[in-house]
């Protein structure tokens, strides 16, 4: 889709820090993003995985309030917790931080005034719904009622049952989130966003990008072609980033508003984490950069219509040049819900089990751009046929051999070795390095699984275990060839499965870490001789008894 150039930031959709992450996060989000910076690092790229907690808006305002907590305390608890289940599934973040660092808020207050002075930020007197027993105005969630086009329940902003976004004064039985009484119409004050005026430039800017995947172009010009609004980027609370004009007094800026500068401000910190504090500028105003957003479904509008919009708006800032948006994954074909405690969140999966089977489960099941499912029966069929019995059995068959027959050293390849699997191995090298560049990990992970079948046939037709005696040249040779592509394998797969493969780098007796190497050593030989540790099979199989369904 585009050649490497050398600079790629890439970034992961930021938590919302009032929740524990579940393994739709991952497949939409985390993985893909984790997935395509290795490669890139692999390539030789200069390329930073930035991503962060955001932890502003009405939905942890709520939770705090309905536990007796502060913001902060509810936000610290997640915070902590999604570093560890991220961290835990081999998430390789440059930087992983949050919207509550003092950074983010002067950023965020700076983009705000810049785009007041720019015109594209105005005040307006609009209707809200005030609660008179709590003495406060009810942004977003602090109000659920019924939806007027569904009639689903719906909360303040948004119906969660037909999608569509609200204004709260639509909605019909309203009532108080919090006290539950039936709240008034009263006249605010507040500041909006001019994205009915960034129609033109966000059509043509969708259009000729061709770094959007085409679910996200789609929905894209679809929300365009109905019409944009102006966005209200203000609410009445005191968890926030706080308004910097005197007349928003006790207002802050809306969390949508802030959330994607802290894509930028975490980068920021990021530098200074290096010693570096201007470099962030190499990514996000120089030009000759790449930018990288991975996200889920649910917020394609925001990245691709508000997002743009802000940057445009701003001036001095370089926009998105890939936006990869995830779609949704069910649990057992029904959607993953919290409140019927249908979900498995990641430290469900990570106490029970390793981290790869799992990344391979999510890379594989489906292309990124479709929905998908998870099912404990096919993760356990998935593990089992083809990590174990294909990409395993091959790997430790082909080191098995080596270590029993020829002392653990890489046999000899004889004086004409066929050259068709390694051929087959640079075939399959290309064919990877190219569906990844193009984001398309599925079909490049069972490229890989298909040159490990591949090397299982060839091991079935050699037999060297047989003609070790009557035949020890072809043996040699075919032990040789085996080696090699077992060795290739472990680059290969490094991107997706990165502790198997540095597991499989360390049973090779290779220097340093498979995560330092090159993508182009992929074809670089083992020499013979060369002395290998004792392998140790590199998948377990997995019994349908060990997996715990939701109850």
């Amino acid at each position: 889709m585009f050649k490497l150039i050398g600079k790629t930031i890439v970034t992961a959709a930021l938590p919302y820090a009032n929740y524990n992450l579940h393994l739709g996060h991952l497949r939409s989000t985390y993985i893909p993003a984790d997935i395509y910076v290795r490669y890139l690092r692999l390539k030789g790229e200069h390329a930073i995985y930035i991503c962060a907690t955001d932890e502003h808006g009405t939905p942890i305002t709520i939770m705090a309030e309905r536990e007796g907590k502060t913001p902060k305390e509810v936000v610290d608890k997640y915070h902590a917790a999604d570093v560890a289940d991220l961290q835990v599934m081999g998430c390789s973040f440059d930087y992983f931080g949050r919207t509550t660092i003092p950074v983010h808020y002067s950023l965020t207050q700076e983009f705000f005034s810049r785009l007041l002075e720019r015109g594209y930020i105005y005040e307006a007197q609009i209707e809200q719904l005030y609660c008179t027993k709590d003495g406060r105005f009810l942004p977003d969630r602090f109000v659920e009622g019924v939806c007027p086009h569904c009639h689903g329940a719906a909360r303040g902003d948004l119906c969660e049952n037909c999608g569509r976004y609200l204004k709260s004064t639509e909605l019909e039985e309203p009532r108080c989130a919090i006290c539950g009484e039936k709240p008034v119409v009263r006249e605010t004050k507040h500041w909006f966003f001019r994205l009915s005026a960034m129609s033109e430039f966000l059509k043509g800017w969708i259009e000729s990008n061709e770094g959007l995947s085409a679910n996200v172009r789609n929905y894209a010009l679809q929300w365009i072609k109905d019409g944009l609004t102006d966005w209200c980027i203000t609410r009445d609370m005191n968890w926030g980033i706080p308004v910097p004009l005197v007349a928003a007094q006790n207002k802050v800026i809306y969390v949508w508003f802030d959330a994607p500068i802290g894509y930028v401000s975490n980068t920021i910190e990021w530098a200074k984490k290096e010693g570096e504090p201007e470099t962030w500028r190499t990514y996000w105003q120089d030009s000759g950069s790449r930018i990288v957003h991975f996200i889920g479904k649910d917020i394609i509008y925001h990245h691709t219509l508000f997002w743009p919009a802000m940057l445009h708006g701003r001036g001095d800032y370089n926009l998105p040049t890939c936006i990869i948006g995830g779609e949704y994954l069910t649990l057992e074909g029904k959607k993953m819900s919290k409140s019927r405690n249908w979900m498995v969140e990641i430290s469900d999966y990570t106490k029970r089990f390793e981290p790869d089977p799992l990344r391979y489960y999510l890379t594989v099941v489906s292309p990124l751009n479709r929905d998908a499912d998870f099912s404990w029966e096919e993760f356990v069929r998935k593990n089992n046929d083809e990590l174990a019995d294909i990409l395993g059995n091959f790997i430790h068959r082909s080191l098995m051999f080596t270590y029993q027959f020829y002392e653990g050293r890489v046999p000899e390849p004889g004086a004409n070795p066929p050259l068709g699997l390694l051929e087959k191995r640079n075939e399959t090298a290309k064919k990877v390095s190219e569906l990844l560049e193009h984001f398309e990990f599925q079909r490049a992970l069972r490229e890989v699984v298909d040159l490990a079948a591949e090397g299982n046939r060839y091991l079935n037709e050699t037999e060297p275990w047989k003609k070790r005696k009557s035949d020890p040249e072809e043996a040699s040779q075919a032990l040789y060839l085996s080696d090699q592509l077992v060795k290739s394998l472990s680059i290969l797969l490094a991107p997706f499965m990165p502790f198997s493969a540095e597991k499989l780098w360390k049973t090779l007796n290779l220097p340093l870490s498979v995560h330092e190497q090159h993508w182009e050593s992929v074809t670089e030989e083992l020499r013979p001789g060369h002395k290998i540790n004792r392998p140790v099979p590199l998948f377990r199989k997995v019994d349908l008894k060990e997996v715990a369904k939701p109850s």
